[in-house]
């Protein structure tokens, strides 16, 4: 066969005479009309190559449904394995969107309520968790002893632990 051999005139010809038979059966398989003409164009890029192993054991029409009943198999999984990675993006992004949702939140909370606290505690606690820094650093930032500092954190937790759970008997 010439067109397998590359002889362009002959593999124009063979388009030609089985493109609207090729087209129509890949608008069985696929049931629309734009998925039909991507696979029919997608057979017949890959066609030239394919014809190579065309050795002319059965007729060329059924050699070529075969090819495109694989080009559809192939579509078809290459679409599910995308189909399955956007749904695990997605899970992971409504996560992370979660995720970051509950630290504002907590953020927020922890913001508002340290306007409850009185001051030395607040700075204690705008040093450490706001800035993350440790105990020595903001004992150092404070001039005071890490014990000091310590002690604050602890005054501190206690009296967020008990607004929290007087807000949450609200």
């Amino acid at each position: 066969m010439a067109a397998a051999g590359g002889d362009r005139d002959a593999f124009a010809a063979l388009l030609s005479r089985h493109y609207d038979r090729l087209f129509a059966f890949a608008f069985r398989l696929t049931g629309h009309r734009a998925e039909a003409e991507d696979l029919t164009q997608d057979i017949c890029v890959a066609l030239p190559v394919k014809l190579r192993g065309f050795r002319g054991e059965a007729r060329f029409t059924t050699w070529v449904y075969r090819v495109a009943v694989n080009a559809a198999h192939d579509r078809r999984r290459k679409r599910a394995s995308h189909a399955r990675a956007a749904d695990g993006w997605g899970d992971w992004e409504v996560a992370r969107q979660a995720a970051i949702q509950q630290e504002t939140e907590t953020l927020d909370w922890l913001t508002q309520t340290m306007r409850a606290l009185p001051d030395d505690l607040r700075e204690t606690l705008a040093l450490t968790l706001g800035e993350d820094m440790t105990q020595a650093q903001a004992a150092e930032v404070l001039g005071l002893s890490e014990g000091t500092i310590a002690w604050r954190m602890s005054d501190a937790k206690k009296r967020l632990r008990a607004l929290h759970e007087k807000e949450s008997q609200a």
